[in-house]
């Protein structure tokens, strides 16, 4: 019977961890691979120049003079071309009969393979961290967002932030709806001031360290030091704030107290004083006097959640006080 029994615990754990292992493939199979390939030119192609591209394209061609990418030197390309072969490859093929499969052509490409060929040239600063940021990983390319021959904004862009942002990033667009929210809509601020959309190895935000550096950059006034430091605080911002915009006030997650109170419990105030008794208080009441006295726990934590800790805790962020620093409070009434 024991050999049974660690015969089907043994059957057990191998089925679990097939199952599990099964379930980790399924995972990885479902993020695509990010790998950065540059489109194959047409065989046998060679390079023409930009003219002969105007004969057809005349009005793209027009369009695109004298833009950056216009005037940039062929010494100053990765591939020492100028014009419009420097990135659609050599044209002859194309140029003899017209057949878009004889170039190459964005529209064709994969998300990889576009943002390759501007890489080519724009491999250094943000966009070196480009291929492991989620933007790729999500089938984003440099084209998604940029529009080399006519652009509608500055940097090339097809539409001005935020609202080209908001094409993708929809429920952050509702956030700034909220009732508390930073002032995008109002103009002050876009979705670049805060998030490297070209790449960085801090979660897509535009800080080299931590994610708290780059809320201080506006709001030094929390940084201290302090004395008595509040660890959500030095730890991160947006474990108490949500920065695209909430219901509560200064962005805060939840309204007080409930936010304080996943990590904290009452003390030191109404919350707990309020349930006075014959014996005490609930803060001190024993589990048999609290069943006693039932009407005592209820208005204790009733009490709770009508208080706002920022009333007693004005510095929330940090402070060369201690916490506790209301004399009188919290000490069990005699009977």
């Amino acid at each position: 019977m024991k050999v049974r029994k660690n015969w089907l615990l043994l059957g057990t754990g191998l089925l679990v961890a097939v199952l599990m292992s099964a379930a980790a493939c399924t995972t990885l199979s479902s993020h695509r691979a990010c790998v950065m390939k540059l489109p194959v030119p047409v065989a046998g192609a060679q390079y023409v120049g930009s003219e002969s591209c105007a004969d057809c394209h005349d009005v793209l061609t027009m369009k695109h003079a004298g833009s950056i990418h216009d005037r940039i030197l062929a010494k100053e390309t990765a591939i020492g071309m100028q014009g419009c072969e420097t990135c659609h490859g050599p044209a002859s093929k194309h140029v003899e009969s017209e057949d878009p499969a004889e170039i190459i052509s964005f529209s064709t490409l994969d998300a990889d393979e576009a943002s390759s060929v501007c890489l080519r040239c724009h491999s250094d600063g943000s966009q070196m961290d480009w291929a492991g940021t989620a933007h790729p990983f999500n089938d984003v390319a440099c084209t998604t967002c940029h529009e080399i021959h006519e652009p509608a904004a500055a940097k090339a862009l097809k539409q001005a932030e935020p609202g080209l942002c908001y094409q993708c990033h929809q429920l952050e667009q509702a956030k700034m709806h909220y009732p508390s929210h930073h002032p995008v809509r109002e103009g002050q601020m876009v979705c670049s001031d805060c998030h490297a959309n070209h790449g960085s190895l801090v979660n897509n935000l535009a800080t080299d360290e931590r994610l708290n550096d780059l809320c201080l950059n506006c709001h030094s006034r929390y940084q201290g030091p302090f004395v008595f430091e509040h660890a959500p605080v030095s730890d991160d911002c947006t474990i108490c704030h949500d920065p695209h915009g909430t219901v509560a006030n200064n962005l805060k997650k939840q309204n007080e107290p409930y936010l304080c109170l996943q990590c904290h419990e009452p003390h030191f105030h109404a919350g707990r004083s309020g349930g006075a008794t014959a014996v005490g208080t609930s803060a001190n009441l024993s589990p048999e006097q609290m069943a006693a006295h039932p009407d005592a726990v209820l208005m204790s934590w009733g009490q709770a959640y009508a208080t706002k800790c920022t009333q007693c805790h004005v510095q929330i962020h940090g402070s060369d006080l201690p916490s506790q620093s209301v004399p009188g409070q919290g000490r069990a009434l005699t009977r």
